[in-house]
């Protein structure tokens, strides 16, 4: 996601500074966006000069002190809570008064986020779907504390960044989420509960009810590993049933099937 974040803003226009934990990591985050970007110029949706004006503006580091002069943080690490409030209290510290600093959480409370910081009012959540330099939504998270300015400020970059931005409240999944991690919950009970195959219940959903994609290649894309935080902070937040993740998931998670990133998950991948 990080990664993909990153390449929206730099085909957009902006500078970008991308932080990994390793100069490995940060070598693959920038060789993944400029394979993407090179598939862009390859189907004549950007030029040559384009990508590489693109490419140019991204720069690359481990250390988060290189952040200090950002207007902007965008946060895309792991769905743990005490992880992102340890990162924004150390954002926090070095970023200059008046940056914001956002979460790209898919289902914790960005409010909680925010009280590791001095600052809550310059946190907002801004929620990317995967992968982001295709899927047109962001959800622009304000807590009860988020300034106006900074939510206004979100929006509007997400508007020139080419996205379709929509405005929310810090509830538990936002607005998507919400609604579709309980159903895709209740698909993935159907396998075990009506005899169905992976292939044949996104069959069904694509055919039947207009999804794009099926729930099963959509989990897989997702990873299994991230679905499983996102309902568990959900179940855990609401308490209903159909919001925990169902054992199945549990199970491939266990067996290290997380879906496209592991090339097995409900399918395989080569």
């Amino acid at each position: 996601m990080g990664a993909g974040i990153a390449q929206v803003a730099v085909q957009s226009g902006y500078e970008v500074i991308g932080r990994e934990v390793t100069e490995e990591l940060g070598m693959r985050a920038r060789g993944q966006i400029e394979h993407y970007l090179g598939r862009a110029v390859e189907k004549n949706r950007m030029s040559p000069e384009d990508r590489d004006r693109a490419v140019g503006r991204l720069g690359t580091t481990t250390d988060v002190g290189d952040l200090a002069d950002c207007d902007l943080v965008i946060e895309a690490i792991v769905e743990n809570l005490g992880a992102k409030r340890e990162l924004f209290a150390e954002l926090d510290r070095i970023t200059r008064p008046e940056a914001i600093l956002a979460s790209n959480t898919s289902a914790l409370s960005v409010a909680q986020i925010a009280e590791a910081t001095e600052r809550p009012e310059r946190v907002i959540g801004m929620h990317f779907f995967n992968p982001a330099p295709l899927l047109p939504l962001v959800e622009i998270v304000r807590t009860e504390r988020s300034a106006d300015e900074a939510v206004d400020a979100a929006y509007e970059w997400a508007e020139r960044a080419g996205k379709e931005p929509v405005r929310c409240n810090d509830t538990p999944g936002f607005i998507v989420n919400r609604i579709l991690i309980p159903l895709l919950n209740d698909c993935v009970r159907v396998l075990d509960e009506a005899g169905v195959s992976a292939e044949d219940l996104d069959k069904a959903m694509t055919n039947g009810a207009g999804w794009p994609m099926g729930p099963c290649a959509l989990v897989d894309l997702v990873g299994i590993d991230i679905h499983i935080h996102a309902s568990e902070a959900l179940y855990g937040a609401l308490g209903e049933e159909r919001m925990a993740p169902p054992e199945r998931l549990r199970e491939m998670a266990a067996a290290g099937r997380l879906g496209r990133k592991t090339g097995q998950g409900f399918f395989s991948y080569g």
